[in-house]
């Protein structure tokens, strides 16, 4: 584990500095941003075209090697766009490109480098123009889609399914199965008998919580108790120091 050298006031800056960026420069850019979002590296999440909706507690991942990117390009008025629901994780890499919608729906999991469109972007025949026909793509609650995985227009994926790593999806998977290859067929039913913890489920309590600093902190924890235990976590941290591991980093850490 890599030891944090930051000085709290340093920290502190750079939790206040994520926040203004989040409500600045990429809340502006959407339609909606719910409520307790958790939103890692901001400015590698890239935001093209509209509409995007996007609902509460997202966790939302960039990355500068893999950023992230939701577009909408289309010359149609009142389309539907991206519309993401509550407690979704989007991880680094992922594309999300609409022409008309791609609704994604509560507790769904987006692994990193998953492509999902909704069109072919050109027309098959008339390749100098982009096809006519509308789609759309539909992921029900609580999918989860495997690394690298790619879901093509015109799919509805049904609720809890899995779509296996590197999968191509090329038609409607039902809900409550497991599918991968290329083009994704169903490989396993999932056990009836068994529960389904979604990440809705887990976190369900994120009203209750306090929120500080893009951080979550029960309710049964003041904000002030636990700034006392980061400034003491930083206790003893100067400003050299922190200079100093950046430039001269010790092999322990």
């Amino acid at each position: 584990m890599i030891k944090d050298y930051r000085p709290y006031y340093i920290k502190n800056a750079w939790y206040r500095l994520l926040h203004l960026y989040i409500r600045h420069r990429l809340a502006p850019q959407l339609i909606s941003l719910g409520k307790n979002p958790f939103i890692v590296k901001p400015w590698h999440i890239e935001i093209f075209g509209g509409p995007v909706s996007i609902g509460d507690n997202i966790t939302l991942l960039g990355c500068a090697d893999k950023k992230t990117r939701l577009t909408v390009w289309s010359d149609r008025k009142n389309i539907k766009g991206i519309t993401i629901g509550d407690h979704v994780l989007i991880s680094p890499g992922v594309r999300i490109s609409a022409a008309n919608h791609i609704s994604i729906a509560d507790s769904c999991m987006l692994a990193s480098h998953v492509y999902i469109t909704d069109s072919d972007w050109h027309g098959i025949y008339d390749r100098s123009m982009p096809p006519r026909e509308k789609s759309f793509v539909v992921l029900e609650e609580n999918v989860w889609v495997g690394d690298s995985s790619i879901i093509c227009k015109g799919v509805t994926i049904g609720k809890n399914s899995i779509i296996g790593a590197g999968s191509v999806v090329t038609s409607d998977i039902p809900a409550n199965v497991i599918a991968a290859g290329n083009p994704a067929k169903i490989i396993k039913q999932l056990d009836p008998d068994k529960s389904i913890i979604t990440r809705k489920d887990r976190f369900s309590d994120t009203d209750d919580l306090k929120i500080t600093r893009n951080l979550k902190v029960t309710s049964k924890m003041t904000i002030q108790a636990f700034e006392d235990a980061e400034k003491e976590l930083l206790k003893g941290n100067t400003l050299l120091g922190w200079i100093r591991s950046w430039l001269f980093p010790e092999k322990k850490n």
